[in-house]
């Protein structure tokens, strides 16, 4: 399949190379994983040139329609913006269930956005296998701006701030009162929290939000970064408050190139998919071994009958990989 990717038209910035190549990635088939590593290897060199956003946020809080708004402004201003929507999934397709299209409008139109949905069934820590290599092939399509919008708060935004240089957490009006089942570690990871949908009747709720926020950043530990956390104000709505989110990531940029943050925090990035990729290696290869797919499935039976038990069967398989490292 490899051989069939035109890479110098991807190169271009051709869209159905693209599609194709993320297609490619995304597969699961057993023999397509040494070309995978073949196309990667050569678009790697053109990657890395991007600024890369992730942006988070509880079900409903907006992040579509801010997303929309910001990919737009960044168009206009003479960017190719790059979306990567992390889905849920269908428990029994595992395809996509979000129609990322439909929610954005203006950048579903647009030649120079391009928009992936990316469903995180079957995947370690939640978040789409491929989302990593995803991202690169947008970059090296030429997108130089790369928006990571991920399914809610848990698991998957820790895997999404491994993956990006800059984090906004959207909040709503009233989000200061009981924090919406946001977990302070989730909002220790932000480096810009938005208090979203700040307009109509909502607009007074959202500039209290925005100063209790304010007022409890110093309870927050020191970013590693150097740069403060900082709260804003925007309507999506409205077409108010964007300019000035793209100006704070822009600042941060420009601060943490010159401390040196910027190219750590890239290098940790690589170092987590290393680790990452690898338990996910292990565990394709696991659902790929018919050896140990038998034995799994004879384990199950096993215990279904009640002839052994889960401790115990979990010790037959650790003993049975170990015999097949060693052989």
């Amino acid at each position: 399949m490899h051989q069939q990717i035109d890479i110098p038209a991807l190169l271009d910035g051709d869209r159905n190379a693209l599609s194709r190549a993320i297609t490619f990635i995304e597969s699961n088939r057993p023999g397509d994983r040494e070309s995978k590593w073949a196309l990667l290897e050569q678009l790697l060199p053109h990657t890395g040139k991007s600024i890369r956003v992730a942006i988070s946020g509880a079900p409903g809080v907006g992040k579509s329609s801010f997303i929309d708004r910001l990919g737009a402004y960044l168009i206009a201003s003479g960017h190719r913006v790059g979306v990567l929507a992390i889905d849920p999934s269908s428990s029994n397709s595992g395809g996509s269930i979000l129609g990322d299209r439909t929610r954005m409008t203006s950048l579903s139109a647009h030649s120079n956005a391009f928009i992936r949905p990316s469903p995180a069934a079957d995947t370690l820590g939640g978040i789409a296998a491929r989302s990593k290599e995803v991202m690169l092939l947008m970059e090296a399509a030429g997108y130089d701006i790369i928006l990571i919008e991920t399914v809610g708060v848990g698991q998957s935004e820790v895997a999404a701030r491994y993956m990006v240089d800059y984090f906004m957490l959207l909040l709503l009006p009233g989000a200061g009162d009981d924090l919406q089942g946001i977990k302070r570690g989730i909002m220790e990871m932000a480096d810009l929290l938005i208090v979203h949908k700040s307009d109509g009747d909502q607009l007074p709720l959202a500039q209290r939000t925005a100063q209790h926020f304010k007022a409890a950043m110093h309870l927050f530990p020191p970013k590693p970064s150097g740069v403060p956390v900082e709260v804003a104000r925007v309507s999506s709505l409205q077409n108010k408050g964007i300019e000035e989110v793209w100006q704070r990531v822009m600042k941060y940029v420009d601060t943490t190139e010159k401390n040196g943050y910027f190219q750590r925090w890239r290098r940790s990035q690589e170092m987590h998919w290393l680790e990452e990729g690898s338990m996910q290696i292990l565990l394709d290869y696991f659902k790929n071994s018919p050896e140990l797919q038998s034995r799994l499935n004879a384990l199950k039976s096993q215990i279904l009958s009640g002839d052994t038990n889960p401790v115990a069967a979990l010790h037959t398989i650790d003993h049975f990989i170990k015999k097949l490292l060693h052989d």
